[in-house]
């Protein structure tokens, strides 16, 4: 049946299923010279199946959102890489009308297209072999817009969001990812200002400051354009994190979401931390007013809410009717439903009991007992040691420390 496959390209292929779709994509462990290897980035095209959780969400999320707007729509992937996202959107979601996918590399193009010819779907899937700001740029017009964008790319998104948001009908869909995680959490925190606009910091917290920075910078660019976004979903998984925002035309919805930005002030001495809100630079020796040891700033990044409880609902009941999916989306999108309206930052119970030189206690003692003291408190998807609380750095200190001597008795 599939004689002819590895023919067709000068580097060897072999064949996968991955949702719902067939596809032929590079042998991996063709391009491996040694375990430390990082095979997708060696191959002639790329495809990386440990982004197959990232794809499944992202079938999910589009699928909540035609429930939303009940009607065709028209998908676009500008750097699709062997073709697999675009075409589980069309294989796997009722209601998808078209969907344009793209790579500048030639040998990912033809890839793509064959893909799309194995999958049956040479009707509604259409593959373009251009740079990818040039191919958005074709659909920018008011009557050939896109409902959903996906930009994925190896590195930073930054350099397609302007070109993603004239291609972008009004109420549509943005989906990003950004995989450079060292600038995004403060490692280097110059190259995140270069490119995002906003500085970054090391804290234990980093990967939630990371999605605010790319919010952020999607606000801002967005606000340019007088549109106005409303971020959906967002997760940090593995090497990357994602973020799904609608986007609304008007200078007043590019206002109240620029209202929505500020700063996020942190103690490296006794963990407490500050929200502000409001772009104009501050003052950089603010104190703590808990200590009186001088904060470190993060941004300006995005204060609102990165998940709505309501979509995730959405996603929950889309998931019970995809058996296919990867086991560890349910438990992501159930973490991130839980702390959808939980206040900004989180706590690491190990990092506060490292600092304190104390052992760790369990997480569900420390998340029980600071209930107790009239506070909010749940876990978070960002770590699997972290808690979301309205508890103060203080209080949340007191309670691990009492957690450890109650499992000492």
């Amino acid at each position: 049946m599939y004689e002819g496959v590895y023919l067709s390209f000068d580097f060897p292929t072999e064949i996968i299923n991955e949702g719902m779709v067939k596809l032929v994509i590079p042998k991996l462990e063709s391009f491996k010279r040694g375990f430390w290897d990082y095979a997708p980035s060696k191959a002639p095209v790329f495809y990386n199946p440990l982004m197959k959780t990232c794809r499944d969400i992202a079938v999910l999320a589009l699928k909540s959102y035609r429930d939303i707007v009940k009607r065709e729509l028209n998908v676009s992937e500008p750097l699709t890489g062997c073709g697999v996202r675009g075409i589980r959107f069309a294989k796997e979601i009722k209601g998808i009308n078209t969907v344009y996918i793209n790579d500048i590399n030639k040998r990912a193009y033809e890839m793509a297209q064959y893909n799309v010819r194995l999958n049956n779907l040479t009707d509604q899937v259409f593959v373009a072999n251009e740079d990818a700001n040039l191919f958005l740029s074709k659909y920018a017009a008011p009557n050939r817009r896109f409902d959903f964008i996906d930009i994925d790319p190896f590195g930073s998104p930054v350099p397609y969001i302007d070109s993603a948001l004239r291609a972008l009908r009004d109420g549509g869909l943005l989906a990003l990812t950004a995989t450079d995680m060292a600038p995004l959490c403060g490692v280097y925190p110059k190259v995140a200002l270069r490119k995002y606009g906003g500085v970054s910091l090391r804290t234990e917290y980093c990967h939630e400051i990371a999605i605010r920075l790319l919010a952020g910078c999607l606000a801002t660019v967005a606000a340019k354009h007088n549109i106005g976004i409303e971020v959906l979903f967002s997760h940090s998984t593995d090497h990357y994190i994602r973020l799904y925002a609608l986007i609304s035309y008007g200078a007043k919805k590019a206002d109240e979401t620029l209202e929505k930005m500020g700063y996020i002030l942190h103690c490296f001495k006794c963990f407490n931390r500050e929200v502000h809100y409001g772009i104009p630079l501050i003052k950089w020796n603010i104190k703590c007013i808990k200590c009186g040891s001088n904060l470190k700033a993060a941004g300006p990044l995005w204060l609102g809410r990165i998940a709505s409880k309501e979509f995730c609902n959405l996603m929950e009941g889309n998931l019970k009717n995809l058996g296919y999916m990867d086991k560890g989306v349910a438990k992501i999108i159930s973490l991130i439903k839980n702390e959808a309206d939980a206040p900004i930052t989180y706590y690491v119970v190990d990092k506060i009991s490292d600092k304190m030189n104390i052992p760790i206690p369990p997480i569900k003692k420390v998340i029980d007992g600071i209930k107790r003291e009239g506070f909010k408190a749940v876990r978070t998807h960002f770590h699997d040691r972290g808690i979301k609380t309205n508890a103060p750095a203080s209080n949340v200190i007191k309670v691990i420390k009492e957690a450890v001597m109650k499992s000492a008795h």
